[in-house]
């Protein structure tokens, strides 16, 4: 009997982003049906010069952003978050050790990426734990079974290090190859290898309307 080809939907996202948390249940709709692969690509956007200190301004500006992603979506952005994350004093906003986390998830274990992407978003937003914090996320990845990228993480290498600079650079090429500029997206693989961008909208839309868009573009 033919097969169903397999379509191609790549994710780019940043672990800080509370858009691209809100998506999490839309990516675990996505990466549990047939004949869709769902590739993750951490764009680094918060990470490096995009990283800040969170000051009480910040933190004043990301509560009212993240209450609204929770009026408009669900997702719990809960008081414990607000008091240990956006309330730490000397606190950092910075994806960088998250990325990396989830490069070195990549490399020893990639089936579980995702899943490693949704435990650190819980821990930041539900639990009040900081997941810019290497010891933090290696606890996270720990629980899920990880150890490995556990290790990686709390001692990266120079070729984990490499890896996720290449990784993040491929994100961000295909960012500007569709024309996008924020996270969270969605682009698709369609016929001939052409990239359709789909854009972060339809991740926070009906599950089967984001299924249709999906083969639709790849179908393109």
């Amino acid at each position: 009997m033919p097969t169903t080809p397999t379509v191609t939907v790549t994710y780019l996202f940043d672990p800080l982003c509370g858009w691209c948390y809100a998506a999490a249940p839309a990516l675990k709709f996505l990466q549990a049906q047939e004949g869709v692969e769902v590739v993750l690509a951490p764009t680094g956007l918060f990470a490096g010069a995009g990283a800040r200190p969170m000051d009480a301004q910040f933190a004043a500006y990301a509560w009212a952003n993240d209450q609204r992603i929770q009026q408009l979506t669900g997702q719990p952005f809960t008081q414990a978050y607000r008091d240990q994350i956006l309330g730490a004093e000397g606190g950092r906003f910075d994806s960088g050790p998250a990325t990396l986390a989830l490069t070195a998830v990549a490399q020893t274990a990639p089936e579980r990426e995702l899943d490693a992407l949704h435990a650190l978003q819980h821990a930041r937003y539900v639990d009040g734990r900081d997941n810019t914090d290497p010891a933090v996320i290696a606890e996270v990845l720990r629980a899920l079974g990880l150890q490995q990228a556990a290790t990686l993480a709390l001692s990266p290498d120079t070729a984990l290090q490499r890896a996720n600079g290449d990784r993040t650079a491929t994100a961000q090429a295909m960012l500007r190859a569709v024309g996008a500029r924020g996270v969270p997206q969605l682009v698709v693989t369609g016929q001939g290898g052409a990239l359709r961008l789909l854009g972060g909208d339809a991740l926070l839309g009906p599950r089967e309307q984001l299924l249709a868009l999906v083969r639709a573009a790849a179908a393109d």
